[in-house]
């Protein structure tokens, strides 16, 4: 699993039939150091995250599976809110 922060969503007028009813958001991916690592990305919303939320999110094919029906073209997909961080 990534790390990355919601910076936006997304609205689509129109979407394949398997991403009906999902919520998009776009994600700006971070590293160990919860800076920026990389550009943005949609992906598919499974728990209700917000802007400026710290989220789990995967890619590739786990990404698909996790929503209601699977058989769908995500490439990455929200799967945990990030309440608390802690380093040592």
């Amino acid at each position: 699993m990534k790390i990355g922060r919601v910076i936006g969503s997304v609205v689509c007028t129109k979407k394949v039939d398997s991403l009906e009813g999902v919520k998009l958001l776009l994600v700006r991916p971070l590293n160990e150091n919860m800076e920026e690592a990389g550009p943005p990305l949609v992906a598919c919303d499974t728990v209700q995250a917000g802007r400026g939320d710290v989220v789990l999110f995967e890619g590739g094919r786990e990404a698909a599976m996790a929503l209601k029906n699977w058989f769908n073209p995500s490439d990455a997909t929200v799967m945990g809110i990030i309440d608390q961080v802690n380093r040592e």
